[in-house]
């Protein structure tokens, strides 16, 4: 093991591995500090995915979760992909089961399946085109107004999609625990401490968060409009990480987490996303482990609705 080893030196370590192994580091938006500063693309699902889909690194080191590395391999069968962590889950893909999701499925025959991105390989298996909250919108009412659908895991996008679209999709009762959890008591308390303060609100929050909100979109929407407005508060709900980035863009801008209920912290992170470290990437590297292996009959029918949302996204421009 390193022994107190501090992260300038870890840091330099990384990128020589890097280098020596032709690696290609991709995070999450949802990282630590210190993981986004080092990769080579930081980003939200959907352009992980894109940057999976097109590098030319003989090894993809995801830094996020467990369904990220999946979504990686699957895209990349001829590269090995590699995780710091084998543990990091998501609390919203353990809230679909594959076996569960395929009797929900048979329950309503003659359903297109539209899944969120945040699913094991073995649900996508049994989708018919995989969304992001990026493109979930879009996708949806690219199939006719009386397609019958059903959207899963999560619930509060999809309930949100449907009043966005007019669409009545059967919805999987599946969340994310870190967007659960937010404050709407706390969240307006900190509105009247900074009645200045423009509100943003991932979509997998609870619909009385969304109520609230000045605006609504994904991590990297969130992004984007927090850089190009012209407001300099923002009280920002969705998991913490995403400030790093906003305040690194917007260096006069003013960004506050929004908390959540059952806690004395003043922010909402991952547990989950932030088991990756400094350390577990340098080792990651150095031993080409843990690695993500998919059977090649999961991945080529998990990798039909990946397909599918990418080519969607891409005629849409998204």
């Amino acid at each position: 093991m390193i022994d107190k080893i501090n992260d300038t030196c870890l840091v330099e370590l990384i990128k020589e591995l890097r280098e020596e192994k032709d690696a290609i580091i991709l995070s999450h938006y949802y990282q630590d500090d210190a993981i986004q500063d080092i990769a080579d693309f930081v980003g939200d699902s959907l352009a992980l995915a894109q940057w999976a889909a097109k590098t030319d690194a003989k090894v993809i080191v995801l830094c996020g979760v467990h369904f990220m590395g999946e979504t990686a391999k699957i895209l990349s069968p001829g590269k090995r992909v590699l995780v710091p962590d084998i543990d990091a889950g998501c609390s919203l893909a353990d809230s679909c089961p594959a076996e569960e999701f395929e009797r929900f499925i048979e329950m309503h025959p003659d359903h297109t399946v539209i899944s969120y991105v945040n699913t094991t390989a073995a649900v996508k298996t049994l989708t018919d085109v995989v969304v992001t909250s990026t493109n979930a919108r879009q996708i949806v009412e690219s199939f006719p107004a009386d397609e019958k659908i059903i959207f899963g895991p999560d619930e509060n996008l999809g309930n949100y999609i449907n009043s966005l679209t007019g669409r009545d999709m059967v919805l999987w009762r599946g969340a994310c625990h870190v967007h659960e959890q937010f404050s709407l008591e706390k969240i307006l308390d900190l509105r009247r401490k900074h009645p200045d303060a423009i509100i943003l609100a991932h979509p997998e929050c609870k619909s009385v968060i969304l109520k609230i909100a000045d605006f609504i979109g994904s991590t990297s929407a969130l992004l984007k409009f927090a850089t190009e407005s012209l407001e300099r508060k923002f009280i920002v709900a969705t998991e913490s990480g995403i400030l790093h980035k906003m305040r690194e863009l917007n260096l006069d801008k003013e960004f506050i987490p929004a908390p959540p209920a059952d806690s004395t912290c003043a922010c909402n992170e991952c547990s989950f996303m932030k088991l990756n470290t400094l350390e577990k990437l340098y080792y990651c590297l150095r031993d080409e482990s843990p690695e993500i292996l998919i059977s090649e009959e999961i991945r080529l029918k998990a990798e039909k609705p990946i397909r599918r949302m990418l080519e969607i996204s891409e005629r849409l421009g998204l």
